[in-house]
C-alpha cells in the first residue's frame, strides 16, 4: 500500500489497489502487443498537484493559465489548491514538506525562501532541465533573478514582481496643474513637493489628496515604509544571532513622513485598506498607494486612472516589491516524470504569463515584458521600470510577505501614524523585537 501511496500520493482502498492492479497487468500485456499507443497511452497521464495562495481576480487569472498549460500537454493534468494568504498557509506547507506529503509544485513570495530553503523543505531547480523548456537565467531581470538564489543554487522561478506603487486620477491631477506634456504625473523630488502636490489635489477633490488605509496591516505600512527608507540609499541587514543592522535614522525620518502625511487633509488619520481602496475608486482622492494587483478594481471603478512608481522624495529610486515564485516542495521519494512535467508546467505559465501582466503584475520573464503586447498595456507600462528599482525584504526566516514580523510593525507603529508616539519610541521598540527574533533558532 505505501509503494501505490507514494507514487499516486493518495490512499487507495483494497478494492482500488486489485482493479488497478488489474489494469496495471493488462497494460502491460496490451504494451507488449501494441507498443505505445492506445489505453496504455491514456493511462499515463501524471497528476501534478499545485498549491498556490492566490484568491480573486488574481486566482481566476492562474486557473485560466493552468487549464492552458493542461490543454496543451494531455500527459499531464495539474490540479490546483487554493489555500488562505499569509502565515495559515506557509505553515501548513512547511508541515506538508516535513511531512513527506507535500504537493509537486507551490507558489511562494520569494521574500519567503530563505525561511525554507536552509531547512530542506524546497528543492533547488535543475537549470539544464529549465533550459530544455526554452527558459534560461537571461529571461529574467537581474534582481528578480537574483532574489531567486540561495547560497548559490535557485530555489524559486518567479511569475512576477508585484511593487507597491501609486495610482492616480488623471482628472484630479490634471485640475490640480500635475499633468506633464505627456499626459503623465509631473515628477517630484522631496517629501515637501510631494505634500505640496497632494494637497493642490485636494483642492480639487474636497476630501483628501491620497488614500492610504493602513490600520490592522502591518503589511501595507511595511511597503511603504521600506520604499522610504531603501529610497535613503541604505539597507537592513538580518544576521542571525546578532543585532538588527539598520540606519536608525532613516528609518526615524521615514516613519516622522509617514505620520505627516496623516492629517485629514492630506490623507485620512485612519482607516483601512478597504476604506483607503474605495474612497479613490470614487473619486475621493487624486493618488493612492497600494500594490499592483489593485488595477482590475480601478478599470472596474471605471475612473481616469494611471499609475507610476512612487516618487523617489530621498535620493535613490526604490520600490517595495514581492514576487510570487515556483517552488518545488521537497519530495521523499522524486517521481522524475512528474518532475519533467512540473518543469514544462511552469515554463508554459511563465510564457503564457500576458494575461497575469492585465491583472496588474510585472512578468517575470523577461521575453513577454519586452513584447509588443505588453508594451501596449497601459498603464502597467508605465511603472515596469519597478522591475529594476525593487526592494525585497530583509532576507531572515521570520520575514517577507504575510508574516507575523509584518504584524510586529504594525503593533509597534501603528500609534505612530495616528500621533500617538514618537517616531523613535515605535521604531525602537520594534528594533528590540527583531533583535529578538534573531537570537532564536529558524524553527522549520
Amino acid at each position: 500500500m505505501k509503494q501505490f501511496e507514494s507514487l499516486t500520493g493518495k490512499q487507495l482502498s483494497r478494492r482500488q489497489l486489485l482493479t488497478g492492479s488489474a489494469l496495471l497487468g493488462g497494460g502491460l500485456l496490451a504494451t507488449g502487443l501494441t507498443g505505445c499507443g492506445g489505453a496504455a497511452q491514456a493511462a499515463a497521464v501524471q497528476d501534478i498537484d499545485f498549491w498556490h495562495l492566490l484568491s480573486g481576480g488574481d486566482g481566476i487569472k492562474m486557473q485560466a493559465m493552468i487549464n492552458s498549460a493542461n490543454q496543451a500537454n494531455p500527459g499531464f493534468k495539474v490540479h490546483p489548491t487554493v489555500l488562505a494568504w499569509g502565515p495559515p498557509y506557509y505553515t501548513k506547507l512547511a508541515m506538508a514538506s516535513a511531512g513527506g506529503r507535500p504537493p509537486e509544485v507551490a507558489i511562494m513570495h520569494a521574500s519567503r525562501v530563505p525561511g525554507y530553503a536552509p531547512g530542506g523543505l524546497i528543492d533547488p531547480w535543475d537549470l539544464d532541465l529549465l533550459a530544455e523548456n526554452g527558459v534560461t537565467a537571461n529571461d529574467f531581470a537581474p534582481r528578480i533573478w537574483e532574489k531567486s538564489q540561495y547560497n548559490g543554487k535557485v530555489f524559486s522561478i518567479a511569475l512576477d514582481s508585484h511593487p507597491f506603487i501609486m495610482f492616480y486620477n488623471t482628472d484630479v491631477a490634471g485640475k490640480a496643474g500635475f499633468l506633464g506634456s505627456n499626459g503623465q504625473l509631473q515628477e517630484v523630488h522631496s517629501p515637501e513637493e510631494f505634500k505640496a502636490m497632494a494637497l493642490e489635489m485636494q483642492k480639487v477633490t474636497k476630501a483628501h489628496g491620497l488614500s492610504f488605509g493602513y490600520l490592522g496591516s502591518g503589511s501595507q505600512m511595511w511597503r511603504l515604509f521600506y520604499t522610504l527608507y531603501k529610497q535613503h540609499g541604505v539597507d537592513m541587514v538580518l544576521t542571525p544571532g546578532q543585532p538588527m543592522k539598520v540606519d536608525r535614522d532613516a528609518a526615524i525620518e521615514s516613519l516622522e513622513f509617514m505620520a505627516s502625511l496623516f492629517d485629514d487633509t492630506i490623507a485620512a488619520q485612519a482607516g483601512d485598506i478597504s476604506t483607503g481602496i474605495a474612497e479613490f475608486a470614487r473619486g475621493g482622492s487624486g493618488m493612492l498607494f497600494s500594490g499592483v494587483w489593485e488595477l482590475p478594481t480601478m478599470k472596474k471603478a471605471g475612473i481616469p486612472v494611471d499609475a507610476a512608481t512612487i516618487p523617489t522624495l530621498y535620493g535613490t529610486p526604490a520600490s517595495y516589491a514581492d514576487s510570487h515564485s515556483f517552488v518545488l516542495p521537497r519530495q521523499l521519494s522524486v517521481n522524475e516524470d512528474k518532475r519533467r512535467d512540473v518543469y514544462k508546467f511552469v515554463t508554459d505559465v511563465l510564457k503564457g504569463s500576458l494575461s497575469w501582466a492585465e491583472a496588474g503584475h510585472i512578468p517575470g520573464y523577461q521575453p513577454v515584458v519586452q513584447s509588443q503586447a505588453y508594451r501596449e498595456l497601459t498603464p502597467q507600462i508605465h511603472y515596469a521600470n519597478a522591475a529594476d528599482i525593487i526592494a525585497y525584504d530583509p532576507e531572515a526566516w521570520f520575514s517577507g510577505s504575510g508574516s507575523d514580523w509584518q504584524t510586529y510593525f504594525a503593533e509597534n507603529v501603528q500609534n505612530v501614524l495616528l500621533g500617538r508616539d514618537k517616531a523613535s519610541v515605535g521604531w525602537d521598540a520594534f528594533e528590540q523585537r527583531t533583535n529578538t527574533l534573531l537570537s532564536r533558532p529558524n524553527p522549520v
